[in-house]
């Protein structure tokens, strides 16, 4: 949105969803897109639906050339696709038709994927089907995490969006069919899945860790204790002991027998703490951590 605010393209109003309850107090917070619509004086429209006659009518008295879609949260009925003078585009963060659908990221790095990318498309009824307006690539870092690629897609979809707009605008735009037979969907996170299984490979539980970074985050348990993991590395060794035992603690971190090979923990976050190093978790909680002792 900052950058639509910069360019040549004009907007001329804002939805977003209702304001929500938000942290220990659950005082009712305004998203940060209608934040950034107030400081510019921009009209923000916060409908619990899009299928009303009533919330129909009112987007029609907008008289928007087109609208972007960004992780909106309501789905759009065709009656409202069609309301913009140009559609609906969407702009997605997957290669599509890869990974449609609620986490396209994080179910990207979890399958070990070495590319991802964004994709702009304009809006069908369909969950996330309609033709491809551009598309752009890029690699998956081997440290990836899930919070980290965000950032580096929301910059390459930014730069898409005010050129995908532009062609739009000069009636120069290609639409591509997606090939539905290469379809898969990324359903969205649960925190029950952050669970850490100890008998997936020290691979599959590295990518685990690095998916649900910064939500819902990795965790084990040492009693009734939730030990949220934030690094990892994978070391290239086998171990022929239990999955979850440990098999030694040191500065350089707690070594883990997983299903195949072993994975060391760098950076935990015991419950009511901040992200603690492995020398501060040494001195503060080694008794959690015996080696030979079973996650």
């Amino acid at each position: 949105m900052t950058t639509l605010l910069s360019s040549h393209h004009e907007i001329v109003a804002v939805y977003t969803k209702p304001d929500s309850p938000a942290g220990r107090g659950k005082k009712l917070t305004a998203s940060p897109v209608k934040m950034l619509a107030i400081e510019n004086d921009i009209a923000i429209y916060q409908p619990t639906t899009l299928k009303s006659e009533e919330s129909q009518r009112e987007l029609a008295t907008i008289d928007a050339d087109i609208m972007v879609v960004v992780a909106y949260g309501l789905i759009l009925p065709k009656v409202a696709l069609a309301i913009p003078r140009l559609g609906c585009i969407n702009i997605h963060g997957s290669i599509l038709p890869r990974w449609r659908g609620a986490a396209p990221i994080q179910r990207a790095i979890l399958a070990g994927d070495e590319q991802t990318g964004v994709t702009i498309i304009q809006m069908n009824e369909g969950l996330d089907s309609g033709d491809i307006l551009k598309i752009t690539t890029l690699n998956i870092a081997d440290k990836e995490t899930s919070g980290t690629l965000y950032e580096r897609l929301a910059v390459i979809g930014t730069n898409m969006l005010i050129s995908c707009l532009d062609n739009i605008s000069a009636g120069s735009t290609v639409p591509k069919k997606q090939d539905d037979k290469l379809a898969n969907y990324a359903k969205k996170l649960s925190k029950s899945e952050a669970l850490i299984d100890w008998t997936l490979s020290a691979v599959a539980i590295d990518r685990c860790i690095r998916a649900f970074n910064p939500w819902p985050m990795s965790y084990f348990l040492v009693g009734k204790n939730n030990i949220k993991v934030w690094d990892a590395e994978v070391e290239m060794e086998t171990s022929d002991k239990t999955p979850g035992t440990i098999l030694s603690v040191d500065k350089m971190g707690i070594r883990v027998a997983t299903g195949d090979g072993v994975l060391r923990l760098t950076s935990l976050q015991p419950p009511g703490k901040k992200t603690m190093s492995i020398t501060d978790i040494i001195n503060s909680r080694l008794n959690w951590f015996e080696p030979t002792s079973t996650l």
